[in-house]
């Protein structure tokens, strides 16, 4: 079973869209449309609720009324959980763990490594940090897996110092470990973007589609 991404074209590169039990995580730069992704994937979703974990503030209604025609339909069932620090995304995912049921039909989770890399800057215990992480992947894998939810992350990156050409992303080895399909998205010339599947238990590692955001979405640019 897969739900679809909101847009054809990602439908296409992705087999027919996101798979629902596992963890599907959207990395890139500011500015490469990893909400985006999010806002299509949830005004796309029928009748079932979605919970929205917005750790950035990314979520805005005004893009998500250009995206979703039936966007009060949309809203009036959907959880917004908005932690401002790593100890409130702690408490998120105890939300997580107690409430999620069979009526949910989405988790997005914008960003996951933001509040993580946040704490990584002051705290004294950063073994203590990653061993949160790693549990709230853990914990998301389980319900995605068990309740056969779909999972969709944002992620930051930044520069590989040893390779200017590519990019690593925040939190490293465990957001790759528990993400079963990553998605990498890239800034090129002008308006133009680049999506990339760069893991994926069934597609070909790099197959990938030129695109830019539109007023209603995305659209796949061709040649």
């Amino acid at each position: 079973m897969k739900i679809s991404s909101g847009s054809m074209f990602v439908d296409g590169l992705l087999d027919g869209g996101y798979e629902s039990d596992v963890i599907t995580t959207i990395y890139g730069p500011p500015g490469s449309g990893k909400t985006n992704f999010c806002l299509l994937a949830m005004a796309n979703l029928p009748e079932k609720k979605i919970l929205y974990v917005d750790t950035e503030g990314s979520f805005s209604l005004a893009r998500f009324k250009q995206v979703c025609k039936d966007y009060e339909e949309v809203l009036n069932r959907t959880v917004f959980l908005t932690p401002t620090t790593y100890a409130e995304q702690k408490d998120a995912f105890e939300f997580m763990k107690k409430s999620i049921d069979e009526k949910f039909g989405l988790i997005i989770v914008d960003s996951i490594a933001s509040l993580y890399r946040l704490e990584l800057g002051i705290s004294n215990d950063i073994q203590n940090v990653n061993r949160e992480l790693s549990l709230h992947m853990a914990l998301l894998t389980e319900i995605a897996r068990k309740k056969r939810i779909p999972v969709i992350m944002t992620n930051q990156v930044y520069a590989d110092m040893d390779d200017k050409d590519k990019v690593k992303t925040v939190g490293g080895d465990v957001i790759r470990y528990w993400s079963r399909v990553l998605i990498e998205l890239q800034k090129l010339k002008g308006d133009l973007r680049k999506i990339i599947i760069t893991k994926h238990r069934s597609i070909k590692e790099g197959n990938f589609s030129v695109y830019r955001i539109v007023q209603d979405g995305v659209e796949e640019v061709k040649g």
